[in-house]
């Protein structure tokens, strides 16, 4: 049996639409099933939840800020980028407004370099569902290589949104997890949409 036909049989079992690719809604559907509802939904104190086994300790404390049915898929791409030979780590997850707002200071109002163009509540690492990756090369952080270009097709693969295939401005280690009801929207009314469901307190993913 091929991966795929194993995709296909797993999405079947789940009712979700089959197509042989791990995308977003098989994520979101083994998570309601097995951490949710099975035993892993009362994990042991002390213990990682058993919605993808964890990777290493850096990247697991930058995935426990992100919404829970972001985390598996941040999991999986460190480790299909380990099956491939390539050394990630997840290095940024969800920021507050204040410290968004920092950011956007640096070399604006504040000593620094432009880091970003995004102000509070303009991005979408201030809803926990977008993280950033740094390739390794023993100890030492490449920020720049063509293995990101790689990592970004085995993102898409499993079923993430790539900054590197942004049309404006590219940023290839940025990774997203779109929501379903986003799937046909801009970016721009997406992130609106993200602030109303923040400010009236509602779930990113319902």
């Amino acid at each position: 049996m091929t991966i795929e036909e194993l995709i296909a049989a797993v999405q079947a079992e789940l009712g979700v639409q089959v197509d042989g690719k791990a995308g977003p809604q098989t994520w979101r559907a083994i998570y309601q099933r097995i951490v949710k509802q099975g035993p892993a939904a009362t994990p042991p104190a002390g213990s990682t939840r058993a919605d993808m086994p964890p990777v290493d300790p850096r990247s697991e404390k930058t995935i426990a800020t992100l919404l829970p049915e972001v985390r598996p898929m941040a999991r999986a791409l460190v480790q299909k980028a380990a099956a491939m030979g390539i050394r990630i780590k997840v290095i940024s997850g969800f920021r507050t407004y204040e410290e968004q707002a920092a950011l956007y200071a640096q070399g604006r109002t504040a000593p620094g370099n432009i880091v970003t163009n995004a102000r509070p509540g303009y991005s979408n690492h201030n809803f926990g569902i977008a993280f950033d990756i740094g390739v390794f090369e023993g100890n030492s952080y490449l920020p720049e290589s063509p293995k990101y270009n790689a990592i970004g097709a085995l993102g898409i693969d499993i079923g993430l949104e790539w900054g590197g295939s942004w049309k404006t401005i590219v940023d290839a280690p940025h990774f997203q997890l779109r929501p379903e009801w986003a799937a046909d929207m801009a970016e721009k009314q997406m992130l609106a949409e993200l602030r109303a469901r923040r400010e009236n307190e509602s779930a990113v993913y319902a």
